[in-house]
């Protein structure tokens, strides 16, 4: 692929260097900007704790990774989840691109963020981060008006947010100062990327107030043709600290299309390894093009339109109050509300089925005959050149051709939550008592809408879509199997609504036994009622004169009802031995649960989900000081009743078969976060998991050709997890601390795309660079390379394929989606 821009954004980096230079006796960095690269060994952790006393990192009795807003503006994600890429324990596929991503916490295998709490400014983002087609990640951009991220893993992090076994990756706002400051920050990147990112803050009277947000367009690593993303987004923060108490109130907008990539074509090459296959490039090619980026379906109402370029678009309003008061007598009193307003569209092509067209033809040759007796093969055709037919032998110089979907789905969410805690400090004897009693409360209403076609297309960068057609003895048309691609109008349909409501009550205690011994420990109870309705599914035949509508999935406009309520208990306890300040060991016990949602009925009112249930259990040392610190920590996670399930395309069909069966997994492990600080020009971080992900009793019985097979999947290596993981970064900070260079490398272990571990997805090696140079007191460039090298690394296999056991196991041609490949940015940021 063309990667012109490259060049361009090198001259702009390199004449920037020369600008430094000429700078040079201008340009003595002020302190606080000379000071940023230096570790806060005093920085207050605010998340997976409440109380009136404060906590340093060190000081924790669970495992926790912050960064700062300096760190986040080096190492400059794309998206949340490259935000996390740093967080021993986590397993990050960002490889669908800026939003829609999947987080593994601790080896729990669920897709999305459905184990973790995405929080801003301490409060869920999103009250089910897993909410089916509507990831968290999808309702929280990163930008300049973030001051720093803090992540628990694990531990106490369920006691104080729903839904968050997993953990709390909590985002904090920067606020306005008693200053006034501000900064305008403009990127470009080698894949047509535009981005302007600002903030401005300071006083007005006794309030002080902030504003900022981003504006953003570019064509994606994985260009489909046409813009693929494009966006904004808007805050304004208002607050006020009074004798007693502190008042802020936020609010966000934004409106934002962001691409979804998936699985491209692969195969192997001589040495066994994953390569692309001829005509599709692995690092830079996607499906998604101008052929299919808007395309016209029907429906029972007739023609319906699937614009595929919109990819997800989301457009959000999200308000949040917070305050705190002293109530006198050591009470305090601490409030949260947050409203958020959403729709929501995700609207991709999705690969099913790649296949030897020579092969797919002949499978679908029965069915053409039979519909058309003069009819004696079948070929496929371009739909936009309908002269031009496909080369079975060698077309695109690899003759495959794909069975995809084009799939629309609608998602309009409605929440307003509150959380509400009464803290005190008080002492027994000698013994200190930080006691916070809560309620949070959770008001969810949505509606989901889901509509998908199947077609044929070939196998190419922006593929091109495909006619089949019914030939005769003389290659004449005969008839056609398709229309306008279409092999199935119709494939899904989902239309549903509901609420919930959420009450939980937590409280918690970190109670100093000795001067080095403390004890944390809380519960929390929570229960949840949901309740709406699903329109029921019928077939329908539109008559058309070839297949493609004989077979149209659609509402009857008959509703069934559902109303159902669940409720936990989970409790946490952990001990913190201090030797020093800055030297301590912690362990921690954590029993907890996810509840069932509204997410597991809004398409299926009949659905019986059962409450997840996870014992995590974790030991830690950490050790801080300037030079050097490290957070080492051995963890054990038990997912009791763990609901395992697939979606499969049946090619023969056109339809999706879901499964669903339940099964327990054990992961146990090693988390090592450490920096050292060797020289003032040098530095090392690093970060990394060992860990043995794996299936408990897997065992049961499935039909193959109508003959019972029995299946055995236990110890397998669970889905996607891997065993070794790391993320080392040397850095070298030069000409008196204006130029910083750093060199993320990350390796990520063998992995697997099905239950029974017959489709192998190989390790590989990242190796990234981040740079930035002060040009003077207000002017600082950065720079960021992604993926030098251009691996081709696998983080998924073909879901649609099966991940019980995939049916593409020992294929030559497969599906699977590799991480983006190699890309440039170029940012200058102006302070004032």
């Amino acid at each position: 692929m063309n990667r012109s821009h490259s060049i361009l954004s090198a001259r702009l980096l390199a004449a920037a260097l020369c600008a430094g230079t000429a700078f040079a006796e201008e340009s003595a960095t002020n302190d606080s900007e000379a000071q940023r690269d230096v570790v806060n060994l005093d920085r207050v952790v605010v998340t997976g704790r409440a109380g009136t006393g404060v906590r340093t990192k060190a000081e924790t009795s669970y495992a926790i990774t912050d960064l700062s807003h300096e760190q986040l503006r080096l190492q400059a994600p794309m998206g949340v989840a490259e935000s996390l890429k740093a967080v021993p324990g986590f397993w990050v596929e960002s490889s669908g691109g800026e939003a829609s991503a999947n987080i593994r916490a601790r080896g729990i295998p669920v897709e999305g963020y459905s184990m973790l709490s995405l929080q801003e400014d301490g409060l869920p983002i999103q009250h089910d981060s897993g909410l089916g087609w509507m990831n968290a990640d999808q309702s929280f951009r990163l930008d300049e008006t973030v001051d720093r991220m803090e992540v628990v893993r694990g531990g106490p992090a369920s006691l104080f947010a729903p839904n968050a076994p997993g953990g709390v990756v909590n985002y904090v706002t920067r606020l306005g100062g008693d200053t006034p400051e501000g900064l305008v920050k403009y990127e470009i990147g080698d894949f047509g990327r535009h981005r302007v990112d600002a903030w401005y803050g300071g006083p007005a009277g006794d309030w002080r107030y902030a504003l900022g947000g981003f504006w953003r367009i570019d064509h994606g690593v994985r260009d489909p043709g046409f813009r693929a993303n494009d966006g904004y987004q808007a805050r304004f923060s208002l607050g006020r600290k009074f004798e007693r108490g502190s008042i802020d109130a936020n609010v966000k907008h934004f409106d934002d299309h962001v691409v979804f990539y998936l699985g491209v074509p692969l195969t192997f090459d001589s040495g066994g390894d994953t390569a692309a296959v001829p005509g599709f490039d692995a690092n830079y090619g996607t499906f998604l093009g101008p052929e299919t980026r808007y395309l016209v379906a029907k429906d029972a109402a007739g023609d319906r339109v699937l614009d595929l370029k919109s990819g997800t678009h989301v457009r959000l309003t999200q308000v949040t109050l917070k305050g705190d008061w002293d109530l006198g007598g050591g009470w305090k009193i601490e409030e949260g509300f947050r409203y958020r307003d959403s729709d929501t569209v995700r609207a991709g092509l999705f690969p099913a089925t790649l296949t030897v067209a020579a092969n797919r033809l002949a499978a679908l040759r029965a069915g053409a005959v039979a519909l058309y007796p003069t009819a004696t093969d079948v070929r496929f055709r371009y739909v936009s050149t309908p002269t031009v037919y496909f080369d079975t032998a060698n077309q695109n110089g690899n003759g495959l051709v794909l069975d995809a979907s084009a799939r629309e789905i609608g998602v309009s969410l409605e929440e307003a939550i509150n959380d509400l805690r009464l803290v005190k400090q008080l002492e027994i004897g000698d013994q200190k008592h930080d006691l916070a009693f809560g309620y949070y409360f959770a008001d969810v209403s949505e509606t989901f809408k889901r509509y998908s076609a199947n077609l044929f297309t070939d196998v190419r960068d922006n593929a091109r879509v495909l006619d089949l057609v019914a030939v005769d003895g003389s290659g004449n048309v005969v008839g056609s199997m398709t229309e306008n691609g279409f092999s199935r109008y119709g494939a899904e349909f989902a239309n549903g609504s509901g609420d919930s409501r959420t009450h939980a009550f937590y409280g918690s205690d970190e109670w100093q036994l000795l001067p080095q011994l403390r004890i944390d420990l809380g519960g929390r109870w929570e229960r949840i009622h949901v309740d709406g309705k699903v329109e029921r599914i019928a077939s329908r035949n539109l008559g058309g004169a070839g297949p493609q509508d004989d077979n149209v999935l659609t509402g009857t406009g008959v509703f069934d009802p559902f109303a159902r309520s669940f409720d936990k208990f989970g409790w946490t306890v952990g001990a913190d031995w201090q030797f020093t300040p800055r030297n301590g060991v912690f362990a921690r016990a954590t029993p907890t649960f996810r509840l069932p949602s509204l997410g597991d009925y809004i398409t299926n009112p009949t659905a019986k989900p059962i409450t997840q249930k996870i014992d995590l259990y974790e030991a830690g040392y950490k050790y801080v000081s300037q030079p050097f610190d490290v957070f080492a920590t051995a963890f054990l996670t038990r997912y009791h009743n763990f609901g395992f399930g697939e979606l499969v395309y049946d090619p023969a069909t056109g339809s999706y078969i879901s499964r669903t069966a339940y099964t327990d997994t054990k992961t146990y492990g090693v988390e090592l976060e450490s920096n050292w600080r060797a020289a003032a020009w040098f530095d090392l971080s690093a970060s990394a998991t060992l860990q043995k992900p794996e299936f408990g009793d897997f065992t049961f019985t499935e039909l193959v050709n109508g003959a019972p097979v029995q299946r055995d999947y236990t110890g397998h290596q669970l889905l996607r997890v891997p065993e070794t993981s790391f993320r080392i970064v040397p850095g070298t900070t030069l000409l008196n601390r204006r130029l910083r260079i750093q060199v993320p490398v990350e390796h990520y272990g063998r992995r697997f795309a099905d239950a029974a571990n017959s489709v192998r997805l190989p390790s590989y090696t990242v190796v990234n660079v981040s740079l930035r140079y002060d040009v003077n007191r207000w002017l600082t460039l950065y720079a960021n390379g992604d993926n030098l090298f251009n691996e081709i690394g696998l983080t998924e296999g073909n879901p649609r394929a099966g991940q019980f056991q995939s049916g593409e196991a020992g294929a030559r041609y497969y599906l699977g989606r590799p991480i983006l490949g190699r890309s440039l940015r170029v940012s200058a940021l102006i302070r004032f």
